[in-house]
């Protein structure tokens, strides 16, 4: 895990925001500490649906439609990493249970929690040419950090990702 930080999901510690802080999305557009939440269990299409429901939070938040590259590039950021976590989810932990997206001024938080045991990690060494695995190594080098979060009563988990907001 490539995590540096040790708050749980929805904490995103003392420099989430507060007096002083440079906004990169108007706080119009995107009210500090507004959070997202899609139920995930036992439904089909989750990456799909996960990737819808994060681009119209990005509309909201005023990420799309994008002003510039730059712009552009940092909501295909977030769309893939929601993808490579809900993915993830599916395939090593029983499928998702919740996506929540919670956007600041700095910071976009991306949460996928699942009720399985496993922790992701990515792959090492990491190998471009072979197929899959390649889904944790894409989270790590995208996002500012990313970490795990046990449930308190030992079912399941929250992995989380935090990028940062277009300039």
């Amino acid at each position: 895990m490539s995590t540096t930080r040790p708050y749980p999901p929805g904490d995103l510690g003392p420099e989430s925001g507060g007096a002083g802080a440079s906004a990169a999305v108007p706080a119009a557009t995107a009210p500090a500490g507004q959070i997202r939440r899609l139920r995930l269990a036992g439904t089909r299409g989750a990456v799909a649906r996960a990737r819808d429901f994060a681009r119209e939070a990005l509309h909201d938040w005023g990420w799309l439609p994008a002003a510039n590259a730059d712009q552009r590039a940092a909501a295909e950021d977030v769309l893939l990493v929601v993808s490579e976590l809900v993915t993830n989810a599916c395939l090593h932990a029983e499928g998702p249970e919740e996506l929540r997206l919670r956007c600041t001024s700095k910071v976009l938080r991306l949460e996928v929690s699942d009720l399985g045991a496993g922790s992701p990690a990515p792959r090492s060494p990491h190998r471009p040419g072979r197929p899959g695995g390649h889904g944790m190594f894409i989270v790590q080098r995208l996002c500012l950090d990313w970490g795990v979060v046990r449930n308190a009563d030992g079912t399941g988990k929250t992995v989380w990702a935090e990028l940062a907001a277009p300039s």
